[in-house]
This record gives C-alpha cells, structure tokens and sequence, in this order.
C-alpha cells in the first residue's frame, strides 16, 4: 500500500502541470482501456457475481473524474485536493462497516481518524476553504469512498483479483472518451506527442497504483488501506520539495507526520 501511495503522488506530479485536466484524465482513461484490452485474454475472468460491482465502480469512477475537474476549477488545488483525498479513508471504513460488516480495532481507527484529520487539516494551512468549492471537493471524496467500498465487496467476490482489476478498468477507461466526447468533441483529444505521452504514462502508472488498492483490499480491511493509500499526501509533499521545489512549511511538516503517525497505528497489527 506505501508503494501504491508512492505511484499515486507520482502521476499527481506528472499532471500537475496540465492546465486541461479534463482532456489529461481522458487521455489517462484512454491508456488504461489500451493496457487492460491487451491483458484481457492472459488473465482470469472474474466470477459473474461480481461483475454488477465492477459496472457500478466503473460508473462510479467516471463520475469521480467529472467531480474532480469540477472541484479543481472552483478551488484552489492546495485546498479542494486534500479535503477530498482526506475525507475517504473514513467514508470507506464507514461504508465498509455497513456494507461488509468490517469494524477496524481501537488502534486502526485511531490511526484512520490521524491519517484523515492530518490530510484535511492541509487545507487550512493558509486560510480558510471557500464555500462554493467545498461540495465539489467533498463530494469528490464521497466518490472515492463510494468506489472504493464497491471494488472491495467486487473483488473478493470475484475470485481473480487480477482480473477483476483488469476489466472494471477497461469499463472505466471506455466510458471516459465517451464523456469527453459529450462534454466537447472527439478532435480536441488529438494534442501533441509530449503532453499526451505525459498523461499516457500517468494512466499507466495510476493503473499500477489503484491495481495494488483492488489487490490489498482483497486481503486486508477496506478502511485501513484506503487510509494507508492516502499517505501519498507525505510522498507528494517530499516529491514536490525535491522535484518540484516547492516550499515546505513548518505546518505541512506537523501534518504529515501526523499522517505518518496514524500510518504506524494501522499497521500495528502486522
């Protein structure tokens, strides 16, 4: 799960730069559904009684991307990011406590509550989060909660992990060229080599990355890896100030290690 937080803040800081994230998702979506078509006939078809969660986490994702666009244009990206990326790890165990019956020990949930209340408290670390943007990014985290708890129930279900990750993939990266197109028109995705090489192998990446989510939750507690996932906020502050540049305050410090700390809670067990 630390390896896939790690690729997560990776692909985050490949794309960060692009201004058309709409159009950069697509191409990501786009990748996947390239990848996951090649590696459809070489893996395990998931049992039938998991294939509803796989469509419905599909749709799930696609709206999770229209939300995040959405919160990313009416929100400054240091606030909105972290209120949606903070809020799922307890969403998640919540909707994986009434839906598959799953309650974390005391020292997990404190750990997922320091994890949660570390990412968030990112926000505010220079004013407060705007009211028109708090919905969208809120809402976003619902998402990922949402199709986070429904990949969980879906694979374990599935009885090939590797395959159901392939195929709700594959519905995933069809549905978005579909949106886009939509939303805008099929030319405006042809764009130049480097950019689309650049959110290709985001796409690429953030496959590898959810694939390790989908595989861990199969084995572990849905609450407890979707916390640990979201520690890509400590990697994506320490890739931004060694890659990036960026500055590295005091407050970001204290916050990450309050993450890191709820980290060490979870994994208490093993």
């Amino acid at each position: 799960m630390l390896l896939a937080a790690v690729l997560h803040a990776s692909w985050n800081a490949m794309l960060r730069a692009g201004a058309d994230r709409l159009w950069s998702m697509t191409v990501m979506c786009l990748a996947i559904a390239v990848v996951c078509t090649c590696l459809a006939p070489f893996v395990a078809l998931p049992a039938r009684s998991s294939w509803v969660y796989a469509i419905v986490s599909a749709l799930l994702h696609t709206g999770y991307n229209l939300f995040l666009v959405r919160t990313y244009r009416s929100g400054d990206l240091g606030q909105t990011y972290p209120i949606s990326r903070g809020s799922s790890p307890v969403l998640v165990s919540l909707g994986a406590a009434a839906f598959a019956g799953e309650i974390p020990d005391a020292v997990s949930a404190v750990g997922i509550a320091l994890v949660s209340g570390g990412i968030v408290s990112l926000a505010f670390q220079n004013r407060g989060v705007g009211l028109d943007s708090l919905p969208y990014a809120f809402g976003t985290g619902c998402f990922i909660g949402a199709y986070s708890v429904t990949d969980g129930i879906g694979v374990r279900l599935s009885g090939a992990p590797v395959g159901y990750t392939v195929w709700m993939c594959l519905l995933w990266g069809v549905s978005a060229p579909l949106v886009y197109v939509a939303l805008r028109d099929g030319r405006s995705l042809v764009r130049g080599g480097p950019e689309t090489l650049t959110a290709a192998g985001g796409g690429i990446v953030s496959l590898i990355a959810y694939g390790i989510v989908i595989y861990a939750m199969s084995l572990g507690a849905m609450g407890t890896v979707s916390a640990l996932r979201e520690t890509s906020v400590v990697f994506a502050a320490l890739i931004g100030r060694v890659f990036l540049h960026e500055r590295l305050t005091a407050y970001r410090i204290a916050a990450c290690l309050v993450v890191a700390i709820g980290a060490i809670c979870i994994g208490h067990q093993t």
